[in-house]
């Protein structure tokens, strides 16, 4: 029976939410929260026999020590498979899988498995190097992942034939393998042209990235004369985060009234973000939405007014369609409301 090490981040390993993720790596013996289905999945045909538990903040904040010590950990329980997460879109936590599973197959040379939604930025450190399955963006889609994860592991281990991206469900790692077509180009590049032109669906044998490209607004005339907004996906928010905006794939956004506020302040304003230390933030939240210095500019008649209202929301793990309805929702009230310039603060 194969021996299997499981890698999961503070939330999954039941240890608690964003005030845990300080947490250093330790080790638990046999399966925890998704390792759980990890087993099932597994059957008969191996066993979870250790689970690693770190915290995102502290591995991503602590790369050299805590890689150290779970590749210790790793060591002691000689595994014939590592799997990391799946880590859906948490960014955090998918470069720890990322940076992890890389290590550990350099170091022991055993097959690795993780698990990522395509836009985690995770996806980019390691997908050359280690097979990751493609999931959705929450973990909704856990029982799917996990069992998407097991079966090429396993085909991994049995060093069987691993096929397309397509047929095994992994991310393309950006390798061509040379095949024996049954058909020649020419002919499949015709049948795709006359699939496209029915409106049918196809496939390309070659697909290209796709590229937003929003043309810029044209230049303000007089910005002495212009109503300006301030917009941040940095998640400042009044004190206690009221519409309860997630550290970590938003699923909405806020607006504030700044009012009778000369400059933000740690009494009164915090930032919901995950994907980044928020102390500094937090002690002063003008530094990423600067209340601050607008107020400032509007004194000294640099600006004519800055906006009444300020709206925010998390872009850690947010996916990029979320962001373009919230986008499209600010920028029509603030075109509503005769904003004529908009600042956009990140982190």
């Amino acid at each position: 029976m194969l021996k299997v090490v499981h890698y999961i981040n503070q939330f999954f390993g039941q240890i608690g939410g964003e005030d845990k993720a300080d947490t250093p790596p330790l080790v638990k013996e046999g399966p925890v929260g998704p390792g759980l289905a990890l087993q099932q999945a597994l059957g008969d045909q191996g066993k979870v026999v250790a689970t690693i538990i770190c915290g995102d903040s502290y591995f991503n904040e602590h790369v050299d020590e805590a890689l150290a010590e779970i590749l210790r950990m790793v060591e002691q329980y000689q595994p014939d498979l590592f799997v990391a997460g799946p880590a859906f879109f948490a960014g955090r936590y998918g470069i720890a899988c990322a940076t992890v599973c890389k290590a550990v197959q350099e170091k022991f040379g055993i097959p690795v498995v993780t698990g990522m939604y395509p836009e985690n930025p995770g996806v980019d450190l390691c997908k050359k190097d280690v097979y990751v399955i493609k999931t959705g963006d929450s973990a909704a889609q856990m029982k799917d992942a996990i069992t998407k994860m097991v079966k090429l592991a396993l085909k991994m281990v049995n060093k069987e034939e691993i096929g397309t991206p397509e047929e095994e469900g992994y991310i393309p790692r950006g390798i061509r393998k040379n095949y024996f077509a049954q058909e020649r180009a020419s002919k499949r590049a015709v049948d795709m042209l006359v699939k496209k032109l029915k409106g049918e669906p196809y496939s390309t044998e070659l697909p290209m990235p796709e590229f937003d490209r929003v043309p810029p607004a044209p230049a303000v005339k007089d910005l002495s004369k212009a109503l300006v907004a301030l917009v941040t996906s940095g998640g400042i928010v009044p004190k206690g985060n009221p519409d309860h905006i997630e550290s970590s794939s938003a699923s909405k956004f806020g607006k504030y009234d700044l009012e009778g506020i000369v400059a933000l302040s740690s009494e009164t304003h915090q930032t919901a973000h995950g994907g980044y230390d928020p102390v500094y933030a937090n002690e002063n939240p003008n530094r990423v939405l600067p209340v601050d210095v607008m107020r400032e500019l509007e004194k000294e008649g640099k600006i004519g007014k800055l906006h009444r209202y300020y709206y925010a929301t998390v872009g850690n793990g947010t996916p990029v369609a979320k962001a373009q309805q919230y986008g499209q929702a600010i920028a029509k009230e603030l075109k509503d409301a005769g904003v004529q310039a908009v600042i956009l603060t990140s982190t």
